[in-house]
């Protein structure tokens, strides 16, 4: 992005009631510890509202390479019951738009702004091109975003203190590149270096459940839920439905720990941990949603799960059979037709292309089929726009979208909120990466909210639907129940 002088930059900020002093980048490269990692680092911000860790989990898998913590947003532009509104670093509302005004259209004006204001020609810019974000727009987008974009019904209630969308607009991030063990601190310059060694002594308070995991739905009632999409797919209403159950468990202690405990069982390559004033995310999460860089454009659904074994030649056994199984293809392949349509909105005519098709992606709980997206955003278009003709993933709602959703509120019980929505950021450079927010965690209130799901088809078999939600949280699930026996 180009930095602009003042007279513009003011200009660009004329209609959003808020200035970004113009100012230059700096990249300091520091040494918070010879073995510590990012986790260690930010847990002394990990509390603060706005605190968000991009975590590559230790995997190697999607590119996965470097680490991003942020805190102390400038300003944070946030949606909830259909009212967007833009707060200062004190918290203070200065804007506020109509109902059901798209939020993402909000943050793209205030991130280009922000944009204007920083002059990069004073870093090592071999160093500015490799760096992800850098500086720039981060937070999540809930899955019940999709509302400001298309008409829904409304037929579960709005149960939770987490707001639809929470995007923070950073001047100081921490990137740990894991690949080649360097920090670097970048940071506009009105923005003190910290003394990141002071920051390793913060100590963890503890975390436990206080009451085992209850899912919304018996096994019964799944299973009739199960039913009803049977009956809308023979109908023709849609090929396939993300259907899941939410399970929902009462803690006490401190959050961040539970998220450190997940990560030791979980290396899921787009981790991440985000606070917010009411509500804390946490997600460890392996599939990538939309990838924007230099124009090149990429998804990566997951569909198709089988479980991992402790007996090698069983795994290879699981592995092999979801690789040729017919119904899993099926699944992935109507995904990928979604996705090509959707990412086409702001692609040039004829760059969408599928390079990989039912490519098999391993983690510590389960097998997952993959497949890879690519196109070639248009001159015209936002990388911000792109997310929003995508939102929410196809990978998650099923086909056709719309349809769909509407039979995913009819008879999943409670809203989905953060899950299956997306962590986003969109750095200096215009560079957009985001999550599906699959194996997701909401805290709020001391009560944990976990949900598992998966496509339904014609020929998919309730009690394996099932067993596969179970087996996505294996991970997740047991390992926080077992804190309530060490309360």
């Amino acid at each position: 992005m180009p930095y602009y002088p003042l007279p513009i930059v003011l200009l660009l900020m004329s209609q959003l009631d808020y200035i970004f002093k113009p100012t230059s980048l700096c990249i300091t490269q520091v040494l918070p510890g010879a073995t510590c990692n990012i986790q260690d680092v930010f847990a002394a911000v990990a509390s603060s509202d706005g605190a968000i860790l991009l975590d590559s989990g230790a995997s190697q898998e999607s590119g996965s390479r470097f680490d991003i913590a942020l805190w102390q947003p400038l300003l944070t532009i946030t949606c909830q019951q259909g009212i967007t509104k833009v707060n200062d670093a004190d918290g203070v509302t200065i804007k506020r738009f109509a109902q059901y005004h798209s939020p993402l259209s909000v943050a793209q004006d205030y991130i280009q702004a922000f944009q204007a204001s920083i002059n990069t020609s004073q870093v090592d810019q071999a160093l500015y091109s490799t760096l992800p974000m850098v500086l720039g727009l981060a937070g999540f987008c809930s899955y019940d975003l999709g509302r400001y974009f298309e008409t829904l019904p409304a037929l579960n209630a709005a149960e939770y203190a987490c707001p639809d969308m929470m995007l923070g607009i950073y001047n100081r991030a921490l990137i740990h590149d894991t690949q080649t063990n360097r920090w670097y601190f970048c940071h506009t310059t009105e923005v003190a270096v910290p003394d990141f060694n002071q920051w390793l002594n913060t100590s963890c308070q503890a975390f436990h459940l206080t009451e085992p995991w209850q899912s919304n739905l018996s096994k019964s009632q799944y299973k009739a839920a199960l039913s009803k999409v049977n009956h809308y797919l023979k109908a023709g209403d849609c090929y396939q439905v993300n259907f899941a159950q939410r399970f929902k468990a009462g803690f006490d202690g401190d959050i961040w720990s539970a998220y450190r405990l997940l990560t030791q069982a979980n290396n899921a390559p787009f981790s991440a941990f985000l606070n917010t004033k009411n509500s804390a995310l946490l997600s460890l999460s392996p599939e990538r949603f939309i990838q924007c860089r230099d124009g090149n454009i990429e998804t990566k659904p997951i569909k198709g799960t089988r479980p991992r074994s402790q007996y090698p030649e069983q795994d290879e056994r699981n592995a092999a059979a979801l690789l040729n199984a017919e119904k899993d293809r099926a699944e992935n392949l109507m995904i990928v037709d979604l996705l090509r349509n959707d990412i086409s909105k702001h692609s040039a005519p004829g760059s969408v292309k599928v390079p990989e098709l039912f490519k098999l992606e391993s983690y510590v709980a389960v097998h997952h089929m993959v497949s890879r997206i690519c196109g070639k955003l248009n001159n015209d278009s936002h990388p911000l726009q792109l997310l929003e003709g995508c939102f929410p993933g196809g990978s998650i709602t099923g086909a056709p979208k719309i349809r769909a959703m509407e039979i995913i509120e009819e008879l999943e019980p409670n809203r989905r909120a953060a899950y299956c929505g997306s962590v986003i950021y969109l750095g200096l450079k215009n560079d957009l990466d985001s999550s599906i927010c699959i194996r997701t965690l909401l805290a709020e209130n001391n009560h944990l909210y976990c949900w598992a799901g998966g496509g339904i088809v014609l020929d998919s078999v309730a009690d394996d639907e099932f067993q596969e939600t179970l087996d996505k949280v294996a991970r997740i699930l047991p390992v926080l129940e077992s804190t309530i026996e060490k309360a």
